[in-house]
């Protein structure tokens, strides 16, 4: 594959779906040569829609994943930044109504795999002393939620992203976490359906709506970019003001806009 741009290579685990598709796109827009990373087949559809490759993926797969780094590298090129958006969603169950295999299942896909993917695309950037890995937490890694297995989950993420960051560093290499806020994706609207997730709530936020996928991708964009070369270690809220609204609450809510 020839590089078409700067930005140069770029993996996106989850790439199939939501985010990860609205990263895949936005950065293939801004002529990245895009790999789609996904367990679900619908990630070739999407790659072959922006130009890309697609790899089939288990994230939580300690062989599969070094493999497959390594066929890309081989095969494609040298990676220059990673993106880990490959992820499940929960129910907000109380904790005795949470199976342990679905909370099993969290861990290994949203924080195992987040670590796995990672370690195995950094060995070869670390070779090169150039890169940048962006790990797709949540606003819920930093309040109480129902969410008993996917808060704490995110909430390693985000350690894992400081852990690294300050590990890979003097390497050239740079970590970043980004939290999305309730973001209108698929699995999202079918929660929705389902009577899981109350809209309303969900807009219970700074700007009152929900965040859309590519305003994720955006951030991602310019984490990725040579505009944000000296940051590193950090996890970026794009949550349409969720967490600063939130404590509002106590005081009756957010002041809303008078008519007069």
């Amino acid at each position: 594959m020839t590089q078409k741009s700067t930005l140069g290579i770029i993996v996106v685990t989850g790439g199939a779906s939501g985010i990860g598709e609205a990263c895949a796109r936005e950065l293939a827009r801004r002529d990245a040569s895009v790999i789609i990373a996904d367990i679900d087949p619908r990630g070739r559809e999407v790659a072959e829609s922006i130009g890309g490759h697609f790899y089939p993926i288990d994230v939580t797969q300690d062989k599969e994943v070094a493999e497959t780094a390594a066929t890309i590298e081989g095969k494609i090129g040298p990676v220059r930044h990673l993106i880990n958006c490959a992820g499940v969603i929960q129910q907000p169950l109380n904790p005795h109504a949470l199976p342990m295999e679905v909370w099993d299942n969290i861990v290994r896909v949203d924080q195992r795999g987040t670590y796995l993917t990672s370690v195995a695309f950094a060995k070869y950037m670390l070779e090169r002393k150039v890169g940048t890995i962006t790990n797709i937490a949540s606003i819920t890694a930093h309040r109480s939620v129902p969410l008993h297995a996917y808060a704490p989950a995110k909430a390693a993420v985000v350690a894992i992203t400081e852990c690294l960051a300050a590990e890979w560093g003097p390497h050239g290499i740079r970590v970043n976490a980004i939290s999305p806020g309730h973001t209108i994706t698929p699995a999202l609207e079918r929660a929705i359906e389902a009577m899981e997730r109350d809209p309303v709530l969900l807009r219970k936020n700074a700007l009152g709506r929900m965040v859309k996928p590519n305003e994720i991708a955006k951030a991602v964009a310019f984490l990725i970019s040579d505009d944000a070369a000296a940051i590193t270690g950090v996890n970026l809220p794009v949550d349409c003001g969720w967490l600063v609204a939130t404590s509002w609450d106590s005081y009756g809510g957010l002041r809303q806009v008078s008519s007069n």
